[in-house]
């Protein structure tokens, strides 16, 4: 096949418009949760796209949800097989990562890269160079000023630097405008955690009732 058609064929902004997410032509990130993988193209997270999580407060679940796929990224190197594994960078986190918690999901601490810069301003400038490196597996970005630009801006570095990134946002951003790829809206449900699927690139909004339980049979 032309070299050129095959790179196409292969890019997460490709939408085949055929079938389930295993028609997509790219496989996604396994989230660790089979609810949720079955709702998103290419049967996981999007690969070097920009994924939104939009919350009412931090501490809703948030990490638990991306944990299975960072700890897996944490601990594989990229296709090249002589490419050391890649940095999983925390821009501005609100909170301190708690490095026992981290390794209880088999987290390579030796990877964690954590990024405080001096003005809340810089956090999306920090992202969007932590993702054009070519160095990150994936950048995780608290911010507040999050808009329309920025996140174009984030989704063009995430696909240059073939890396993953993930901006909280809060839930009054819902009618925002946005670039990214997927827009999870997280929320405290009557048995669990639950998540809304916003947008998503190829795939269809959704609402999964207690992602992280046993799907069912």
């Amino acid at each position: 096949m032309n070299e050129i058609l095959e790179k196409l064929l292969q890019s997460p902004r490709l939408w085949r418009g055929c079938g389930p997410a295993a028609s997509t032509g790219w496989q996604g990130l396994r989230s660790g949760y089979p609810r949720l993988d079955r709702h998103l193209p290419g049967g996981g997270w999007p690969p070097h796209a920009l994924t939104e999580i939009l919350l009412e407060h931090y501490g809703t679940g948030e990490l638990k949800l991306l944990m299975p796929a960072l700890a897996g990224l944490s601990q594989t190197a990229g296709e090249d097989p002589a490419q050391a594994v890649g940095w999983i960078a925390w821009i501005a986190p609100p909170f301190e990562p708690y490095a026992p918690a981290l390794l209880q999901w088999g987290m390579n601490l030796s990877r964690v890269l954590i990024v405080r810069p001096k003005r809340a301003a810089e956090a999306l400038w920090a992202a969007e160079q932590a993702l054009s490196s070519g160095n990150c597996a994936a950048v995780l970005v608290w911010s507040e000023r999050m808009d329309d630009v920025a996140s174009r801006r984030l989704q063009l570095a995430a696909e240059n630097g073939r890396s993953w990134a993930i901006a909280f946002r809060p839930v009054r951003d819902l009618s925002c405008s946005s670039a990214a790829a997927l827009r999870i809206r997280v929320s405290t449900g009557d048995k669990g955690t639950d998540l809304c699927i916003l947008k998503s690139r190829g795939g269809r909004p959704a609402v999964i009732r207690d992602y992280a339980s046993a799907p069912e049979q």
